[in-house]
């Protein structure tokens, strides 16, 4: 982001114990972040770590399945860490991971169930110029041949650079 005081509408997608939510506030001072997940429990967890950070004036949790609460809300920045699991690595995960909730993992049979539904409805809720960044655990190569048109813009995190996509509102499908 070329101007982080420039950003004032942010929405973290699959927001969980809301850690992005929170990472987007301090990064982006002037901005409302919107943290929004699925499931009710894990909205509970984001608020107490939301008060943790004396941040509930600018961060709105919402239950919604990704986009469906959110209709005519637009955003500079959409960040995800959404569920990307593989069914064949959900079904070998260790007993400690089994004991996560199954949609915080699992996304379909090659784990870009998640992924290909933030990436049709992105656009719509981008503003012009918006940026869409989202993890992808180790499915690369997978949504690399799913989606060959896309100019993925691949970033360097502590992991490695092959995790984390960014792209623009502009090379999103969609209207």
């Amino acid at each position: 982001v070329d101007n982080p005081d420039g950003v004032t509408r942010a929405l973290d997608l699959c927001t969980g114990s809301g850690c992005l939510a929170i990472l987007a506030a301090l990064a982006f001072p002037d901005a409302q972040v919107d943290a929004v997940d699925l499931s009710r429990d894990a909205l509970g967890v984001a608020a107490r770590s939301v008060a943790d950070y004396d941040l509930t004036d600018r961060i709105e949790l919402i239950e919604s399945d990704l986009f469906a609460a959110l209709a005519g809300r637009t955003y500079d920045v959409i960040v995800s860490n959404p569920p990307y699991v593989n069914a064949e690595s959900v079904a070998a995960l260790p007993p400690e991971y089994q004991a996560e909730p199954a949609l915080a993992l699992g996304s379909g049979e090659d784990g870009l169930d998640a992924t290909r539904k933030i990436l049709a409805g992105a656009k719509a809720h981008l503003n012009p110029g918006g940026l869409l960044v989202v993890e992808i655990g180790h499915n690369r190569d997978a949504l690399e041949a799913a989606y060959p048109a896309l100019p993925f813009t691949w970033l360097d995190t502590e992991s490695g650079d092959q995790y984390v996509f960014m792209l623009r509102r502009e090379d999103l499908p969609g209207r």
